[in-house]
């Protein structure tokens, strides 16, 4: 398992994501095959509205059941990051850019709900840069359009809940 696999969550966000997917892999399969049926019992298929919709609604229903599973299969779940001064995962990170302007994160699943807490995936371009950076380090990550922003690493410490 790499950091590039696993996903950092809370406990109450795993257990929020394992209810969808049990609810979504359960009940909503066979509700939705039941909308199916009865749309296809409607007659012609090319021409039938409701079949289609059904169709596509259980399209994106199975892509989310696969992203949940993949997320919940490699999720740390519960654990507090090391209090080292490192950004880990978990971790709440202060950030300054360079017009002096600060910002305060979780760095971890974009899943998990903390409130007014801002969350930033380690995956993203600003998470990458910062994972593994002590106060008092610079670093830099790139823009979708090219552009460089710097940041000053200012405080890490764990997320405890």
């Amino acid at each position: 398992m790499t950091t590039e696999t696993v996903t950092w969550l809370t406990q109450d966000a795993y257990d929020r994501l394992k209810a969808e997917l049990d609810q979504l892999s359960g009940p909503g399969r066979l509700e939705l095959a039941r909308k199916i049926e009865a749309a296809r019992e409607e007659g012609d298929l090319k021409e039938n509205g409701g079949y289609h919709a059904a169709k596509d609604e259980q399209g994106k229903q199975e892509a989310r059941i696969r992203q949940l599973d993949e997320l919940l299969r490699y999720a740390k779940v519960g654990e507090t990051p090391a209090d080292d001064g490192i950004v880990h995962l978990g971790s709440i990170v202060t950030i300054r850019f360079a017009d002096g302007d600060t910002e305060r994160f979780l760095l971890g699943s974009r899943e998990v709900s903390v409130g007014d807490l801002e969350v930033y995936s380690e995956k993203s371009p600003l998470g990458a840069a910062i994972l593994d950076k002590k106060p008092g380090e610079d670093c830099a990550y790139e823009l979708p359009n090219g552009r460089q922003v710097k940041v000053t690493i200012v405080e890490v410490e764990p997320f405890t809940g």
